[in-house]
């Protein structure tokens, strides 16, 4: 009996280091491994063991399909394909493309990634839009059920989704504004597989809400709003369901290069991409929310080599995922640039630019 623990534990120990295409091999080499492999107690321990280590990390990126982009960008007829592939966060290199998991030929977004699983939808989001958490490493996908709580159509919709740790559970955020500022929240929860309805909606979310502008961490989701000139973050606890609002510094006064991220195990606002004192060179301002007040750091100062760069988010090693956008080609290139010794990094990953009207995006996440 001690000797077959013994023996499961080392197999354990072994297989949780692995990465993982040789364990969605291992899947099918037998009944007891793949039983082994699919248990809860075992993605816990791979989780725990990737999180703590940042072991076997990837950058999730959007591009078109063979890197290049063959249509006419200005047609709005011609429809564009897009493709999702894990990239080495070492040496850059492609190591696997993710189709939908259901089949479909469909474009579909990405609103979260955590621990191994993301959270799929349609690119354009609807009140009724269908979501997967899909797990691309073993396979296993979890489709939530269709919310029974909405009954009238909304103007803007935003997903979130992560884990919390307080509850141990990951959790869905489904923000959803009608052209009248009336705002509904949703959360979803994995262990629970159902959704709530937020019904106490503080008084001050009656405002502009862009939906675009946030992030999740620790179970909570943050957003930018806007009310006349000014601009605060709002944040909404998933576990204890409290709302919180957090003005943002003076000195920002409109959205141009305006996100929010997740620096150091801190909520940041980056802001500006403008012109300094350096000849030849622009800044980024940089805030971090510390004790709910705004610290600000100093600028990042950078070398746009002749492109526009823009920030499209922070990896999980605290580096800020920079896009230099060829405007001819309409692709966008990745970089790694590290904030403390303003090293700038070329990855070679050419990212899809998606434009929703006057607004481009482009996606590079970590997985």
């Amino acid at each position: 009996m001690i000797f077959a623990l013994r023996k499961k534990e080392t197999l354990i120990d072994i297989l949780v280091r692995l990465p993982s295409k040789s364990l969605v091999r291992f899947l099918f080499t037998c009944k007891s491994w793949s039983d082994l492999i699919c248990s809860s107690s075992f993605v816990s321990t791979q989780l725990h063991r990737n999180v703590t280590k940042h072991a076997q990390i990837y950058l999730l990126c959007l591009h078109h399909p063979n890197f290049e982009r063959n249509d006419d960008p200005d047609d709005p007829y011609v429809k564009q394909e897009f493709h999702w592939s894990l990239f080495s966060n070492e040496t850059f290199e492609e190591c696997s493309k993710l189709s939908h998991p259901l089949g479909s030929t469909e474009h579909y977004v990405i609103y979260g990634s955590s621990n191994g699983l993301v959270c799929i939808s349609d690119e354009i989001l609807n009140f009724d839009s269908p979501l997967h958490i899909w797990n691309p490493s073993v396979r296993k996908l979890r489709t939530p059920p269709i919310s029974t709580n909405i009954s009238i159509k909304f103007s803007h919709v935003a997903l979130q989704f992560g884990f919390h740790p307080e509850v141990n559970d990951y959790k869905v955020v489904r923000m959803m504004r009608t052209n009248k500022n009336a705002l509904a929240v949703e959360v979803y929860s994995l262990r629970r597989d159902r959704w709530k309805m937020i019904e106490a909606i503080p008084p001050w979310l009656k405002c502009t809400w862009q939906h675009h502008k946030g992030t999740f961490f620790n179970g909570v989701a943050y957003h930018i709003i806007q009310k006349g000139p000014l601009f605060s973050i709002m944040s909404f606890d998933s576990g204890s369901e409290v709302f919180e609002e957090f003005i943002a510094p003076d000195a920002i006064c409109n959205l141009w290069g305006l996100c929010i991220q997740v620096y150091k195990e801190q909520i940041c606002l980056l802001s500006g991409f403008y012109g300094c004192e350096e000849e030849g060179m622009e800044k980024i301002d940089f805030w971090v929310l510390q004790e709910n007040r705004w610290k600000q750091l100093c600028p990042f100062i950078y070398d746009p080599l002749d492109y526009c760069h823009r920030i499209i988010g922070i990896s999980i090693d605290n580096e800020l995922l920079m896009e230099r956008e060829d405007f001819l080609r309409g692709v966008g290139y990745l970089h790694l640039c590290n904030y403390e010794s303003k090293q700038v990094l070329e990855t070679g990953i050419e990212l899809a630019v998606m434009k929703y009207g006057e607004i481009e995006f482009s996606y590079a996440i970590t997985y």
